[in-house]
């Protein structure tokens, strides 16, 4: 046979030779990627493989080869472990305590190469192999370590590539689905049959809104509903959270994260370990928040202890839901996965969730993305929200009042924001779709119970709550509140109630200011020189600085409306008329 070199071995927990005794179970490390089953491997005639014992769906990771009696310290989980039986030929040597330690370390299968040590693969080791449920594989003469190690690193790049298309096709699918007329169907109808389950929308109140794919059991249905309130409760909300139904219909220990659901298992006698997280308490459910998933325990073969997690039911010893199967679990005993997601819509957003056939990483990257679709397909901005817009437009065009059409788009009494600056940017994120941009001037109007905050590099004027027959005078003081921010380079000034206005008509109030500024009224130039300059108290320079002029032609512009007006501009009395009137004045008038 050709000769095998033992690769290079890690000092591991137990340092060179530990006790066996001293470790307890390993935690399994994945790598990134999907795994490749055993049976595959088996199936490339070139290799000449033969398997032993054991179930040829084991899940293979890594490939490992090592001669040492214990390999404990340096598996990971989830190799083929492979050996010529160097360390089992010394006189003493105990197979069962080697395959024990092997399986214990959560080794997918053991390859044992036969000759120059073996000729054959000794009974024993094979009787042990099959009592701890490790899949047993003889590699011929004439296979090398090294060709097997490459047919495994062949065989998880195909299944990378594979796992790599069916996700990109399934992204454009979904993409397809939501540019359709009734995406939010559409796109669960595709989530659904690409990922081989059930895909439904819940409301804030656990009832289904929307739904596609199979029927769920009893079981399933009631561990998915516990699972959408976890994730759809108001404090603390998980980002998701996760269970498993067994194939039989009970359900398992809880997956993944914190606070996963499940007690310890009692080892059987193939030595199995039971699920990790919380134990005997028969609410919890697997929790994914901000911190990710909690490190879970590397499944073993089933042992016959119940597991008390989201149901009762028969424990299947799994650990993290990205963890390898223990040996001989093949991956389809797994069960039915079930997810909740959060949509990210609001406190009070919907809740997608999913029960999938398989449990592979593509399925999650696919399910991530569909979340993230119907996320923007359900967000408040979209879909009806639009619609009613366009409803309450085409009433106004046909003679509609605004008292009848306010109530479609919010509710009163509202506020006008008027925004000016950004230097050529998008308008101001004011929290309303009711925005107009046409123009030097952003005008918005927000419904009640929305603030108008400060936004950098814009001015902004706010009006006092108004409400829909009174949203013309709104228009007005936000007008006026941005001249008197802009004035006073501030960011946001508020229309101050009260005052002349309060006790004067306002018929009486406009007639008034348009005679008393009738001169000034052809010139808006010369209406907001005053304007500003009054507002600023007869400042020159700080009026000049306001309206980017030079400060002699303030003067000049201020000269010219006192021969107009035939007024004393110094006069504290003639001020006070002429600002009075000024705020009746639209600054085009």
């Amino acid at each position: 046979m050709t000769e095998r070199a033992e690769a290079a071995e890690p000092v591991g927990p137990g340092g060179s030779g530990g006790s066996a005794g001293s470790v307890g179970p390993a935690e399994a490390v994945v790598p990134f990627g999907p795994p490749v089953r055993l049976a595959a491997l088996l199936a490339r005639r070139e290799l000449g493989l033969r398997l032993v014992a054991g179930d040829p769906g084991a899940e293979l990771h890594w490939v490992h080869t090592s001669e040492m009696a214990d390999p404990y310290p340096y598996l990971l989980g989830g190799e083929l472990l492979l050996t010529a039986g160097v360390q089992l030929a010394d006189a003493g040597a105990d197979p069962e305590r080697f395959v024990a330690r092997a399986a214990q370390a959560g080794a997918a299968a053991l390859g044992f190469g036969v000759t120059p040590v073996y000729d054959t693969v000794p009974e024993a080791l094979a009787a042990a192999c099959a009592r701890h449920g490790l899949p047993l594989v003889e590699v011929e003469p004439g296979t090398t370590f090294a060709a097997v190690a490459r047919a495994v690193w062949r065989l998880r790049a195909d299944a990378r590539l594979h796992e790599l298309r069916r996700v990109t096709d399934a992204q454009r699918a979904l993409a397809t689905a939501a540019a359709r007329p009734g995406p939010v169907p559409a796109v669960l109808k595709v989530l659904a049959g690409r990922l081989g389950g059930r895909a439904a929308l819940y409301a804030p109140d656990g009832s289904e809104y929307a739904a596609a794919g199979r029927g769920l059991t009893p079981e399933e249905a009631a561990a998915l509903s516990r699972l959408v309130a976890v994730v759809a409760r108001a404090e603390r909300r998980p980002s998701s959270a996760s269970d498993t139904v067994a194939a039989g219909g009970a359900v398992g220990p809880g997956g993944a994260g914190g606070g996963a659901g499940g007690g310890a298992g009692v080892p059987g006698a193939a030595g199995g370990t039971g699920g990790s997280g919380t134990e005997g308490d028969p609410g919890a459910v697997a929790a994914h928040g901000p911190a990710g998933p909690a490190p879970g325990t590397a499944g073993g073969p089933a042992g016959p202890g119940t597991g008390t997690g989201t149901g009762t039911g028969t424990g299947t010893g799994t650990g993290t839901e990205d963890a390898p199967a223990g040996p001989g679990t093949g991956g389809a005993s797994r069960g039915v996965r079930l997810v909740a997601y959060s949509l990210g819509t609001g406190r009070e957003g919907l809740t997608l969730g999913l029960a999938l056939a398989r449990h592979e990483e593509a399925d999650q990257r696919i399910a991530e993305t569909a979340m993230v679709l119907l996320s923007l397909l359900t967000a408040p901005h979209q879909g009806a929200d639009e619609a009613t817009r366009s409803a309450a437009l085409v009433r106004l065009l046909l003679g509609a009042r605004p008292e009848e059409v306010a109530p479609l788009l919010g509710e009163a009494p509202w506020t006008v924001v008027h925004a000016r600056g950004g230097d050529g940017q998008a308008p101001p994120a004011l929290g309303t779709p009711l925005v107009d941009a046409a123009g030097g001037t952003v005008r918005a109007l927000l419904p009640a119970g929305r603030e108008a905050e400060p936004q950098p590099g814009w001015t902004l004027g706010v009006s006092a709550p108004a409400g829909p027959g009174s949203l013309e005078a709104a228009d007005a003081q936000a007008a006026r509140a941005l001249r008197r921010a802009e004035a006073a380079h501030t960011g946001l000034a508020r229309h101050r109630p009260g005052g002349l206005d309060a006790l004067v008509d306002p018929a009486e109030a406009d007639a008034h200011a348009r005679a008393l500024l009738g001169p000034l009224l052809d010139s808006p130039a010369l209406l907001e020189t005053l304007r500003v300059w009054l507002s600023l108290h007869g400042g020159w320079d700080r009026t000049a600085t306001a309206l980017g002029v030079h400060r002699n032609t303030v003067r000049q512009r201020v000269a010219r409306c006192a021969t107009l007006l035939d007024a004393d501009l110094e006069d504290a009395q003639t001020r006070m008329e002429l600002w009075f009137a000024l705020s009746r004045v639209q600054p085009d008038a």
